[in-house]
């Protein structure tokens, strides 16, 4: 008989969907301490940050590889074993001195990262169908969401009692998660489909990656800038700056839940939603010199991410089969935290021709307008189905 997914196996995918919001939110407050103390090593002011974000660019990178080999050797046992490998190498850096084998240790922690991500989200498709599918997938974006806010707020209590390493603690939670994992998790029954059926429900699965690539371009670019375009109004408060980002994240939250609410409907008809909500909050961004409606505009924008998120991750789930489910999987992931690698970059490169943040926001802005009107043409009252 096959096992039945409860509760309880959703709760531990929403745990393990912790662990890449972790690696970089975690160190975000001794980013500053450790600058000052790699200070002499030549080339910090680059290789510091880069300890940070380079996890993302390792999911990117070795996501569509995670999905591939979950496909073939199975979800539970790799899972388990990433997990632990999260919580060895997330602790490496406590015994580490020279900057670069930090380095070295924070991008084997991204290849376990990508897997981890992968793994549990292809399970929760492999898990789940319909609206319960839906619904666990808001869940898991809310869930990165709000602990977004208390891993900062971990990781600067952390860094103020412990110093640089101090945060670094916090990858030991991966241990009881990986326990939690062994014990609660079963293997997904494997099936076989021909190959014209797999082909005709896995079709249309690059569009929806090349969308979610430019979605999470839009999330990841106000992430990136909200410091300095609060700054630019007069704020200068690291606590307010970090009160409008948890307002933010706040709204992705929101956003997600009001996909719990509307999963019913179609993609298009879900996008033709949040992408002009995330236009309205780019223009007010890009006009504003308020620091009220700067941070309200940002929510704004959250909002519509939030929405579109679950939305993208739902209906690439609902396109793929079960025996490619990892590698399709993979494949939206690595497109996910592909954004999230280069949205600094072109946002750098596009400020240089447009004259500044605000013509880069407006740039978006216009973008993402035009993508609301595709979608609202494209739209379907319902979903395709599960």
């Amino acid at each position: 008989m096959t096992q039945q997914a409860t509760t309880r196996h959703g709760v531990i995918l929403m745990l393990t969907a912790v662990m890449p919001t972790m690696a970089i939110i975690a160190l975000v407050p001794v980013l500053p301490l450790l600058l000052r103390e790699f200070a002499d090593v030549p080339g910090a002011a680059v290789l510091v940050p880069m300890a940070l974000t380079i996890p993302a660019l390792c999911v990117a990178l070795f996501s569509p590889l995670a999905g591939w080999l979950s496909d073939k050797v199975g979800r539970k046992r790799l899972l388990i074993a990433a997990l632990v490998g999260y919580a060895g190498f997330g602790l490496l850096p406590l015994m580490l001195e020279d900057l670069r084998m930090i380095l070295a240790a924070r991008v084997a922690l991204g290849v376990t990262e990508a897997i981890i991500m992968t793994v549990a989200t292809a399970l929760v498709g492999d898990y789940f169908t319909g609206e319960r599918r839906e619904r666990w997938v808001s869940i898991q974006i809310a869930t990165a969401s709000v602990s977004a806010i208390v891993l900062i707020a971990a990781g600067g209590a952390l860094g103020e009692a412990l110093g640089s390493r101090g945060p670094f603690w916090l990858y030991l939670l991966a241990l009881p998660v990986a326990l939690a994992a062994a014990m609660i998790l079963f293997e997904p029954a494997k099936t076989v489909a021909t190959a014209p059926a797999a082909a005709g429900k896995a079709q249309g699965i690059a569009m929806l990656v090349a969308i979610t690539f430019g979605i999470g371009m839009l999330f990841y670019t106000l992430i990136v800038q909200l410091g300095p375009v609060i700054e630019a109004t007069g704020v200068t408060s690291p606590a307010t700056i970090g009160l409008a980002g948890a307002a933010a994240n706040l709204g992705v939250m929101a956003g997600s839940m009001l996909f719990g609410r509307l999963k019913g409907w179609s993609g298009e008809t879900l996008l033709s939603i949040g992408l002009p909500l995330v236009a309205l909050g780019y223009v007010g961004i890009a006009l504003s010199d308020s620091f009220a409606l700067t941070a309200a505009c940002a929510v704004v924008i959250s909002i519509g991410n939030g929405l579109m998120l679950p939305t993208m991750l739902a209906w690439v789930l609902r396109r793929l089969p079960p025996e490619t489910r990892g590698r399709g999987t993979g494949v939206w992931t690595g497109s996910f935290f592909l954004a999230q690698f280069v949205a600094p970059i072109v946002a750098v490169a596009l400020s240089g021709v447009l004259g500044g943040l605000s013509g880069v926001f407006l740039f978006y802005a216009a973008a993402a307008a035009i993508g609301a009107g595709v979608a609202l043409l494209r739209r379907s009252p319902v979903t395709q189905g599960a």
